[in-house]
């Protein structure tokens, strides 16, 4: 199979031009003073249904001949994928059943439904979900629509990189989230095509980064384990052909920390104020960690927005956490009266911002007449946080855990 041409990226960008928006390129200052160069976020978390995913999905049904498009669609996904495929399917009148896991989160199921697919919550993990789409297809007659591994979807996700260019000519350095490689493969594809010399980077979440051992051993391996909190981008195994265009036009595949996640999240939430998942600050993240692989200007494609409240409400604590921003301390007082105003005075005249305290008599390590505080401190970064810890040993306390 060759490469997918820069006319057809084109084309599939002439199909697009009513169906997708052409999503902005915002420069960050904060991100830019980290690194020493100009950095550039592309916001694909603002494209319609909230990620980069309709562009393939639309490019792709467009496609199909009217007998197969009368045949409807199927898809199997988590998310984003589902969210694209059902309004791509809806825009050009096609039926589209979406297979999601037994566990998808009900903002993502109820946002499928509401592009017009018929939802079926089927399977304990999303390979399971996957194969019950895929009988469902064998035995229907539908289509079925693979999130990443097909040539039209490259085509579509390719219309990433041409916006780039056009809207930042002079750039030098593309990073992209990276997990099936659908959109790495597109976006390097149109970049190569047009500019050469610029660097595209893969990024893959450390505890689901299949790419660098498959490229090293010169085909898709297969990962026994992919948990991670960037779900979008927890793929087993590259694809046939994406791995054909990554080891021909994608410069490097790095891999980042759930740490790294974690905060790249809660930066463009705080700083940026743009809401991302986890898997769509993958390339902020891999910025922040391998900011020596970059040849400015960069950009960074923040390539989803589709986050659960209540696991954006996890990755803020976990993010502050990373950013030494939040510390958990257990300390032991004497039972006494006003032990524990003057702990809590301390914390006050140490600046540390007292989020949530608990009590405890109760522990077998306790002598007689001590308690156990478990006091959670929000702080000013790592530095605070080792001076609060420091002051209130150099006060006397014993801390017997801190995390």
């Amino acid at each position: 199979m060759s490469l997918i041409s820069l006319d057809r990226i084109r084309a599939a960008a002439g199909d697009l031009a009513d169906v997708a928006r052409r999503t902005p390129l915002a420069h960050s200052r904060v991100l830019s003073d980290h690194v020493g160069a100009d950095v550039h976020l592309k916001c694909e978390n603002l494209q319609r249904t909230g990620s980069f995913k309709l562009r393939g999905a639309y490019v792709r049904l467009r496609a199909l001949d009217e007998e197969r498009r009368a045949a409807g669609v199927v898809a199997a996904s988590a998310g984003n994928h589902a969210q694209g495929v059902a309004l791509a399917a809806s825009l050009l009148g096609i039926e589209s059943t979406v297979f999601m896991p037994e566990r998808a989160t009900l903002p993502k199921l109820a946002a499928t439904q509401s592009y017009g697919a018929e939802v079926r919550a089927e399977g304990a993990v999303l390979s399971e979900t996957l194969a019950l789409a895929q009988e469902h297809a064998a035995r229907t007659g539908a289509e079925f629509i693979h999130p990443f591994d097909h040539p039209d979807v490259l085509a579509g996700q390719g219309t990433v990189g041409l916006e780039v260019l056009e809207q930042l000519p002079e750039v030098g350095t593309v990073l992209v989230p990276t997990g099936g490689g659908g959109l790495v493969a597109g976006v390097a594809a149109a970049v190569k095509a047009l500019r050469p010399q610029v660097r595209v980077i893969g990024v893959q979440a450390e505890q689901a980064a299949a790419w660098p051992p498959s490229l090293a051993q010169g085909a898709p391996v297969r990962l026994s384990d992919t948990r991670t909190m960037a779900d979008g981008i927890a793929v087993a195994q590259p694809g046939e052909v994406t791995f054909e265009h990554v080891s021909a036009l994608v410069d490097d595949v790095i891999a980042v920390s759930e740490q790294a996640l974690s905060r790249a999240l809660l930066l463009c939430l705080e700083r940026m104020k743009l809401v991302a998942e986890p898997a769509g600050v993958a390339a902020v993240a891999g910025l922040l960690e391998r900011p020596d692989l970059l040849a400015p200007p960069t950009v960074a494609v923040l390539s989803g927005g589709n986050i659960d409240p209540l696991l954006l409400l996890q990755l803020i604590r976990h993010g502050m956490t990373s950013a030494g921003r939040y510390l958990s301390l257990r300390v032991r007082l004497p039972d006494l009266p006003g032990s524990l105003a003057e702990l809590l005075g301390r914390l006050g005249d140490l600046a540390a911002n007292v989020l949530d305290i608990e009590h405890s008599r109760i522990s077998g390590a306790l002598a007689l007449g001590q308690v156990d505080v478990e006091v959670s401190l929000e702080t000013r970064g790592p530095e605070h946080r080792e001076h609060v810890v420091a002051e209130l040993t150099r006060a006397g306390y014993t801390v017997t855990s801190e995390r």
